[in-house]
This record gives structure tokens, C-alpha cells and sequence, in this order.
């Protein structure tokens, strides 16, 4: 197994990461958060949302074929039950990086996706957000980090 941080690390190094469940309506989603601060970060970040050709004034794709060029990593912030398509769909792209949003709630994570993706060869990050490790974590993410330790995995 792999800690956290070291998955961490392995994941934000990947410079091309879509994130699924960005809004058209960002004002209560973690995904649009992430999003954008990963945008501001310098990644090459790719909005995925089957209902909408736009999100953060950016395009948006219904799924990850859709992304010209593919991506490196993906960003489930989805509800849960979203989650093991999205897995089997980045199995079947051959994307290796996988981070499921958990923040105080319920998050996106599910453990079919997560056994999927082990299963299939995928570091699979079950909880936490990205944001609250290395080069896009800010102060108050890191404190959440701290306060909700419980819904970050130590390792993966």
C-alpha cells in the first residue's frame, strides 16, 4: 500500500486531470473548487458534464472519451452511485490516477469503484480532496484535513 501523502504527490504530478460533477451552478459544488483552483494552479483541467457544453466559462464534455488528447488523472465528484461507471470508463481508457471527493459528507466515494479500480491496475485516492495536499492546498483545506482525518484515507 501506498500512503497518502506519496499517492498524493503521484497524483497532482500528473498535469492533465478532468473533473467530473463541475456545475453549471458552482456555488455548493467541491467539483467546480477543484476545478478551478487546479486550473489556477497551472494543470490542463478538463470539466466533465454530460448536461451541459460549458462550466467556469470553460467547454465541458459528457464523458472522458470525449476529451481531446485523453487525460492522466480524474476527479470523481459525482454522487457515489456515478462513481463505478466512471471507473470502468477510466479502466477502459487506461487512466491510471483516480481521486473520489470526500469532503464532510457523503462525497463521491464507493466502494464498488474503489475495488474496480484496484482491481484494474488504478491508484484509487477513497476520500479527502486534492486540494489539501501539495501545490493546490491552501490553509483552510489543510485544517479540513485535520478536522474530517477520519474521511481521508491513510493509504491507498
Amino acid at each position: 500500500m501506498q500512503s497518502i501523502k506519496d499517492a498524493a504527490a503521484e497524483f497532482l504530478a500528473d498535469k492533465r486531470i478532468a473533473v467530473t460533477g463541475v456545475s453549471r451552478t458552482p456555488k455548493t459544488h467541491g467539483s467546480n473548487n477543484v476545478y478551478r483552483r487546479l486550473r489556477e494552479r497551472g494543470y490542463q483541467v478538463f470539466a466533465v458534464n454530460p448536461n451541459t457544453g460549458k462550466v467556469e466559462g470553460d467547454p465541458s464534455y459528457p464523458d472522458l472519451a470525449s476529451i481531446p488528447g485523453g487525460v492522466q488523472a480524474v476527479v470523481i465528484g459525482t454522487r457515489p452511485e456515478i462513481a463505478e461507471d466512471t471507473m470502468r470508463e477510466c479502466a477502459e481508457l487506461g487512466i491510471k490516477h483516480v481521486w473520489m471527493h470526500r469532503g464532510p459528507g457523503a462525497g463521491s466515494v464507493s466502494d464498488a469503484a474503489t475495488s474496480y479500480g484496484r482491481a484494474h491496475g488504478i491508484t484509487v485516492i477513497d476520500g479527502g480532496c486534492p486540494l489539501m495536499f501539495g501545490p493546490t492546498a491552501d490553509a483552510g483545506h489543510k485544517i479540513m484535513r485535520l478536522v474530517y482525518a477520519r474521511k481521508v484515507p491513510k493509504h491507498v
